[in-house]
């Protein structure tokens, strides 16, 4: 049996606020163009989607805090003729977005980043429905886009919903980056999960500054698909 350390204390029981947060949760992009201010990102012609929850959406930041307008911005500093799409809604479960990806598919897309698990472990859904979940969202990706780069962020939860539980959760995401042979970021909240200076109040969420961190763990992995 896993022992929980402090900081996974914290990250569990400030998580559990995910879901109420989402319940009150402000406006999000919910697949906004993150670049539709800016009359020259429109004119390019590669689309990323970011397709996740309230991690992806900013939640408590600004539009332009969020870690998905945060690429948008690294990619412009490269020149790379990419937009970004942040497809990111709060309390998003995998089974509520399988539920609209036929409805995000709708946009062309060249890159699709699947953000989607931690509400799913919060809530202690079955492991198994939700790795189904996800392989048919990847799925409805791969046929409807067949030449699109597809990446999985991994996410991981605390032990506090039982050390099998979490480790078999956790398998989830390299299990699929596998078997479909897309890329992966092994934890999108790498140096950031159980920071408390790096999240906000309710301890889960990024600050400005922690998704700032989180950008670069995406960023590492997505720059060299551009």
């Amino acid at each position: 049996m896993m022992v929980p350390n402090v900081k996974q204390t914290v990250f569990f029981v400030a998580a559990t606020l995910l879901l109420a947060c989402a319940n009150n949760a402000p406006a999000t992009n919910g697949g906004a163009d993150t670049t539709a201010a800016n009359p020259a990102a429109t004119a390019k012609n590669k689309t990323i989607v970011f397709f996740g929850n309230s991690l992806s959406a900013g939640y408590g930041l600004t539009p332009s805090e969020a870690f998905p307008a945060i690429i948008q911005t690294k990619i412009d500093s490269a020149a790379l003729p990419y937009k970004v799409v942040n497809a990111g809604l709060s309390g998003e479960t995998t089974a509520g977005g399988l539920s609209r990806i036929d409805w995000i598919l709708q946009q062309p897309l060249d890159v699709f980043v699947l953000e989607l698990g931690a509400n799913d472990g919060l809530r202690g859904i079955p492991v198994a429905e939700t790795k189904r979940n996800l392989q048919s969202i990847i799925d409805k990706v791969k046929a409807k886009y067949p030449t699109a780069q597809i990446v999985l962020a991994g996410m991981q939860i605390p032990p506090n919903m039982g050390a099998d539980y979490a480790q078999t959760f956790q398998a989830i995401y390299p299990d699929l980056a596998s078997k479909n042979k897309i890329t992966l970021i092994p934890f999108l909240l790498e140096g950031v999960g159980g920071e408390a200076r790096l999240n906000q109040q309710d301890g889960i969420h990024p600050t400005a500054e922690g998704a700032r961190i989180v950008a670069q763990n995406v960023w590492q992995v997505l720059q060299p698909l551009l």
